[in-house]
Order: structure tokens, then C-alpha cells, then sequence
């Protein structure tokens, strides 16, 4: 029909806003217009007011689209997408990441190091746009990036894959229009070293201590002539850990129980994590193991 508005993808709009895909999915998420339901982005009352609307593919399955005038729309055409951000400003697109988890992932792929000076840009760090800086007031050291930084695939993936750790990892598919989407689960849980886990809550554990450079051992058995294993096991320290997940079945809630008496009866240092210290590893495993003389 002559005069029909263009129907646009959410990246479709991103690139003609000259903006990261990312940037413009959270913005409409700020904005009240697309909210998150389960694996997907869905409209809002206020997004179908701005002209929203779902368009099927057989390949991309059900995706948002919008009218091609959105671009010259006043809000997002006020996006400035020429500043620079930080792993803390990061969080805005992966919320379920702490700044010094967005740091830690960033560095495990080769883009900075963490020195006794703070974040140290590397040769690869610098080919991406990044930019040493020095904080005014303490001297530390830290990394800027540019925008478009959170649409590199490789960092995209990793930091999802991180933000999503709490699932089973899903084998790779591919892609459709808008992003932000997240596979469904259908495999066991997978750290990011490789290791394959029982559960979530190992998962996170997993990652946890890798990405702190903490060498760990998974299903180490403990110095008993009964064989029984500790979930993780990490020999700076000889410290071992425990997952305890909300629901335990039975059996595992035996050895775990009897794990917790080796432990006291061999004075062995432990430190048991709980469904609950799922989001605060930080705090939890951090002090547990600093107890023990382990900075990370």
C-alpha cells in the first residue's frame, strides 16, 4: 500500500540508527517498550503504541518489528552512541554481571590483565578500541571501550553465556534478527572450562574460580580410604567445596552430610556455597576463601 511504513527488526533499526544492537534492546527495555518473558523480548502496550508488532519467520521463528519512521523518533534519536563505557556501565546489558565478573570475563579473553596496578589494556584489548586509563582519585588503573564493544560476537557470547550460567548450557544455533535472545536448555550444564557440571549452582561455582584464575579440581576425592568426593577441590590452600543446592535428592544429601563430618573429623578446611549465595560469590566464596589466605 503506498505510504505503508517499512517494517524494521530490532537490528535492522539499530543499523539504521547507526547504534549497537544491544544498546538499542536495552534502551526499549529502559523505555518501557519490549520487556523480558522467559527466552524472549516481547512488546509492551507502550511498544505497540509506538508501532510494534510481531512479524513469524521460519527461520527466526516470532520477532518484534517495528515502523521504519521510529528512527527519527526524538528519544531514540537522542542515543548518543559515541561515549566510551566500562565494565561497570556493561551491567546495563548483561544485568545479571558484577563489573568485576564483566572484568574478569573480558580479561580471560585476552583484552586486559589485572596488575598490582589494577586493568591493564592488552595488544588485542587495544586492537578493539580500548583505552588505558588512570582513575583520578586512586591511581588505579582501567579500561575503556567503545560502544559497539557489546556487539562483538565473541564477547557477546561469552558474556550471555555468563549471564546465563544459572541454565544448562544449549548447543550453538543459529542466530536470528534480534540478539538478545537466549537458546533454550536442553544439555548439562557446561563451565567455561570445559567442565561439565551437575548443576547450576556448580556451574556458577565453576565459573567462578576459573575466571579468578584459581586452579580446581571437580569430583576430587578426599584423603580417605572410602572413596568419596568433594565437588571442587582447589590446591592452593587445600581447600575443598561443597554445593548445596536447594532441593537435594536423598543420596546426595547422605555423602554430603558425611563429607561434612570427614571435614571436621580430618580438620580439613571446607567451605560449603548454598542455593542462596547462587548471585553473591563474590562475597561468599570470596571471604570463605580469603579465611583460608587466598586472595583473588
Amino acid at each position: 500500500m503506498e505510504g505503508e511504513d517499512k517494517r524494521l527488526s530490532t537490528t535492522a533499526l539499530a543499523r539504521q540508527l547507526k547504534i549497537p544492537t544491544q544498546q538499542l534492546f536495552a534502551t526499549l527495555r529502559d523505555y518501557g517498550w519490549i520487556k523480558r518473558v522467559g527466552d524472549a523480548w516481547v512488546l509492551t502496550p507502550k511498544g505497540e503504541f509506538e508501532g510494534g508488532s510481531f512479524q513469524q519467520s521460519s527461520r527466526f521463528g516470532r520477532y518484534i518489528v517495528w515502523p521504519e519512521r521510529l528512527q527519527h523518533h526524538p528519544l531514540l534519536a537522542a542515543i548518543e552512541s559515541n561515549q566510551r563505557i566500562t565494565a561497570a556501565s556493561m551491567c546495563r546489558y548483561y544485568p545479571r554481571l558484577h563489573p568485576r565478573q564483566i572484568n574478569r570475563a573480558l580479561a580471560e579473553l585476552g583484552l586486559q590483565h589485572h596488575s598490582i596496578l589494577g586493568w591493564e589494556l592488552t595488544a588485542l584489548g587495544k586492537s578493539l578500541g580500548g583505552l588505558q586509563e588512570e582513575s583520578e582519585n586512586s591511581g588505579a588503573f582501567y579500561v575503556t571501550w567503545p560502544h559497539e564493544i557489546i556487539d562483538n560476537p565473541v564477547i557477546h557470547r561469552e558474556l550471555t553465556r555468563q549471564s546465563d550460567q544459572s541454565q544448562p548450557v544449549a548447543p550453538s544455533v543459529e542466530g536470528g534478527p534480534d540478539l538478545f535472545s537466549a537458546a533454550s536448555a536442553t544439555v548439562p550444564c557446561q563451565g567455561v572450562d570445559g567442565h561439565r557440571l551437575a548443576t547450576p549452582l556448580e556451574t556458577r561455582v565453576c565459573n567462578w574460580l576459573y575466571l579468578a584464575q584459581l586452579a580446581h579440581a571437580y569430583q576430587r576425592a578426599l584423603p580417605t580410604e572410602e572413596l568419596v568426593q568433594a565437588d571442587f577441590y582447589v590446591p592452593e590452600g587445600s581447600v575443598y567445596i561443597d554445593c548445596w543446592d536447594a532441593d537435594i535428592p536423598a543420596q546426595a544429601l547422605s555423602a554430603k552430610l558425611l563429607r561434612r563430618e570427614l571435614y571436621r573429623k580430618l580438620q580439613l578446611r571446607h567451605i560449603e556455597i548454598n542455593a542462596a549465595d547462587a548471585d553473591r560469590l563474590d562475597e561468599v566464596l570470596g571471604r570463605g576463601l580469603l579465611a583460608f589466605g587466598i586472595r583473588c
